[in-house]
């Protein structure tokens, strides 16, 4: 545990749009069981993140703690989610990231499988693709990269990293698993979430009527 100071507003601040996103989230069934973690920035040092465990549809600020950049709690001994270090690495490569949302939806999970081999999924031509912070034109492709999963968190955030080393991206499915996506802040991270649902459900769909 760490005893870093911490701005105990820009904690209040940070629970109060985590907790009504995340129970939004939650709601249209992108949170099964206990799973799925979601953060915010609070400051150059300090991150707020949702607790490991515990029902996301019913998050209330109790669920929340405060971690470092090294994924370390401050001011608690609780306990993080095991995730942690996924978010505090995209933290630290990019100063800009205020918001990290991790999802476990249906079509991210099975997306997640079907492109695993690949080792990404390309998203080219859709009108959507503007949602991305960046992109100006449907006449663009993306490829959302997949990586393999892992329990050794700290050997899959170095593989979420050589991954971003090979091309800008908003984020990245992790076979089997789900969803990381980010932004600047809140609104941004969620548009980049909903752009990327919309569009691997569009991928799968197309899949079904090809066979």
């Amino acid at each position: 545990m760490s005893a870093d100071p911490y701005n105990a507003h820009a904690f209040d601040r940070c629970a109060a749009e985590l907790v009504a996103n995340v129970r939004e989230l939650a709601a249209r069934g992108w949170t099964p069981a206990t799973s799925s973690n979601f953060s915010m920035r609070m400051d150059e040092r300090h991150v707020a993140i949702t607790a490991s465990g515990g029902d996301k549809g019913r998050l209330d600020a109790s669920g929340l703690m405060v971690v470092d950049l090294d994924g370390a709690p401050v001011g608690t001994d609780r306990r993080p989610s095991a995730e942690t270090l996924l978010h505090t690495r995209l933290y630290r490569r990019f100063p800009e990231v205020g918001c990290v949302l991790h999802t476990h939806s249906h079509n991210q999970t099975v997306a997640s499988r079907l492109f695993a081999g690949a080792g990404h999924v390309r998203l080219e031509g859709y009108e959507l693709l503007k949602a991305f912070a960046g992109t100006g034109t449907h006449e663009t492709a993306l490829d959302l990269p997949v990586l393999p999963n892992s329990q050794d968190m700290v050997a899959l955030s170095a593989l979420a990293d050589a991954g971003l080393d090979r091309g800008p991206a908003w984020g990245y499915l992790i076979d089997g698993h789900g969803l990381y996506a980010w932004g600047r802040d809140m609104a941004e991270a969620r548009r980049h979430l909903e752009a990327f649902e919309f569009l691997l459900g569009c991928e799968l769909d197309l899949r079904r009527l090809q066979q």
